[in-house]
């Protein structure tokens, strides 16, 4: 039928904007256009783009196999950061919002303190405090003083992202649970934290990118992520432009691989 053409068209349209490809078509674009307005402006200051020696900052091709470079090895660092943070930030978010929504005072009055001071403070000035304070107390080296700054801080907004999702699971599920016997620990396990873990994955994908992001700024204590190989080799070869542009590209893959495996498993969940 003649009408149902534009419809479906109009179908069909909605149902690409609102897919990742096109969220990541339109941050491509948008990156190309930056590209381009840097590309000219450093024209006008003379500026040579050296593109060939970017590959070897990233490996190595020899007698003796695959040999990873400078950028690879931090990558390795970023990743290894951000997942032992990310385990620990979920971990420290579930325990806050099941305090906050707890019967205990002093449970809920200790989850309140810890949000209002990771949330209202820079997480640099966590990372200072943290490292330089409490590392030489409890023994923390750089990598791990980088992680627990990023888990405390990081947890903090995952602990809200938690309990709006065990808050958002309907009180007929809460009477269901109980009447058919199960304890209250029981009903947490089996009923109510199934059904919020799929209302709270896209944001909590969110807050595991933003983890990743915010990894960047370990390099201020030394740690030598994919941000701090990046400043080393800047100041060796100059290579500003390539180099940060490189590097964004990588951090550009590893969060879009993550939005696409969580739109996986969100529509894997939806069937289930």
């Amino acid at each position: 039928m003649p009408s149902s053409s534009p419809e479906k068209v109009r179908k069909n349209w909605l149902r690409f904007t609102r897919s990742p490809l096109f969220d990541i078509g339109q941050f491509l674009l948008l990156l190309a256009l930056i590209f381009l307005f840097f590309s000219r402006s450093v024209e006008e200051l003379g500026y040579h783009w050296q593109w060939y020696q970017i590959p070897r900052y990233l490996y190595v091709w020899d007698e003796t196999g695959f040999i990873a470079g400078p950028l690879l090895l931090g990558l390795g660092v970023t990743l290894k950061i951000s997942a032992v943070s990310l385990l620990l930030a979920s971990s420290i978010g579930m325990v806050t919002a099941l305090l906050r929504l707890s019967n205990s005072l002093p449970g809920r009055v200790l989850a309140r303190v810890y949000l209002e001071v990771s949330r209202n403070t820079p997480l640099l000035i966590q990372l200072f405090f943290i490292y330089f304070v409490m590392g030489p107390i409890l023994g923390l080296d750089r990598f791990w003083a980088a992680v627990l700054s990023l888990s405390l801080f990081e947890g903090a907004y995952a602990s809200e992202i938690f309990r709006s999702g065990i808050v958002s699971v309907e009180k007929g599920q809460w009477e269901a649970s109980h009447s058919l016997g199960l304890s209250f620990k029981q009903a947490y396990r089996f009923v109510v934290l199934p059904q919020a873990v799929r209302r709270i994955l896209p944001p909590l994908a969110n807050q595991a990118i933003s983890l990743i992001k915010d990894s960047a700024l370990v390099s201020t204590i030394a740690v030598y992520d994919l941000t701090m190989e990046a400043q080393a080799l800047i100041s060796e070869t100059f290579l500003t432009f390539e180099l940060w542009f490189t590097v964004a590209l990588m951090y550009l893959v590893i969060t879009v691989s993550i939005s696409f495996l969580v739109s996986h498993l969100e529509k894997r969940m939806a069937v289930m």
